[in-house]
């Protein structure tokens, strides 16, 4: 998915509680982080009478993905049930909408301004937030996706333990690279040293118009900061508990990259969800079907998901 880049210094983070919506078992509260570009909009999700116990922040992943696991194109409600099936386990969580992303939009100021380490710093921003709350006696960051990434970085610090979803295993440049060589060679040839001169820390000016949503050069220094990672580099300085999962049927992220972070981190727990995909829901390797259940927030994500999160958390 295309990203929606964002750019701020956070200044300070608060917990300030604006709405609330409560049923039998919960209640959801809408939190913000308070930056010097704007509010960043989450979501805390609690047990009724909740008196103290672990939190899950969940990160969402790349593109206009929202809270939820949605966008603007696309419902399923992916993260939210997440969320739901946690605190049905009497687990809370914090979920929240990146910059630039539905209630956070107001935070997205200049494109040309943001780095991936932006992302970093906000998750960061509400794991303290999280343990400025005393009922909360350990934080476990969850990240889908790109949220792995940015999670496994900010679990560095001050967390319990570390949860990858459908994260990549190899720097953003190759998995751009390995995703356009399905395009005809007339787009290799020229997509490619772009591409490499990015990699290797260069702007480049000229960039043709079929490139542009790809390598515009606004997004260029984005890229830049985003490519200097390698998730399995990251992921081997955590000195936590680590559950690595992905879905046989995701069509967005491959098992190999499941496999090359456990390789970097071999004391993880490694779990491979058979027909899960990258929504978490479970479909067959039909394409279609696939691709139909990101429109479909009423389909339950994996079970076999919800159950083994659960039982890492409560590990000891």
């Amino acid at each position: 998915m295309k990203h929606f880049l964002y750019s701020l210094c956070f200044l300070i983070a608060s917990f300030n509680a604006r709405s609330s919506v409560t049923d039998s078992s919960f209640t959801e509260t809408t939190v913000t982080l308070e930056t010097a570009s704007g509010k960043i909009y989450g979501s805390l999700i609690t047990p009724v009478d909740f008196k103290e116990g672990p939190v899950v922040l969940i990160i969402a992943g790349s593109g206009p993905t929202d809270r939820n696991g949605n966008n603007p194109m696309m419902k399923n409600n992916s993260l939210q049930h997440l969320a739901v099936g946690l605190v049905n386990k009497g687990i809370a969580s914090l979920r929240f909408d990146k910059r630039g992303v539905a209630e956070s939009a107001g935070a997205l100021k200049k494109e040309s301004e943001l780095r991936f380490d932006v992302f970093v710093a906000d998750a960061s921003a509400w794991v303290e937030l999280l343990k400025a709350d005393k009922r909360f006696t350990e934080i476990i960051i969850a990240g889908h996706s790109e949220g792995s990434l940015i999670g496994m970085i900010a679990a560095q610090k001050h967390c319990s333990k570390f949860i990858s979803i459908a994260g990549a295993g190899e720097p953003a440049n190759i998995t751009i690279r390995k995703q356009l060589a399905s395009q005809p060679s007339q787009v290799t040839d020229i997509a490619y040293p772009v591409l490499d001169s990015i990699a290797a820390g260069h702007l480049v000016a000229e960039v043709r118009p079929i490139l542009m949503s790809l390598f515009r050069p606004s997004v260029q220094p984005y890229l830049i900061s985003w490519f200097k990672y390698n998730p399995k580099t990251e992921i081997k300085k955590l000195t936590i508990p680590v559950l690595i999962i992905q879905g046989t049927t995701d069509i967005q992220v491959s098992v190999d990259n499941a496999q090359n972070l456990h390789s970097a981190k071999p004391d993880a727990k490694l779990l491979i969800i058979e027909n899960m995909n990258h929504v978490l829901k479970i479909v067959s390797a039909d394409r279609s079907e696939n691709i139909k259940s990101y429109s479909n927030p009423d389909l339950p994500i994996a079970s076999e998901l919800m159950e083994n999160i659960i039982s890492f958390i409560r590990k000891r």
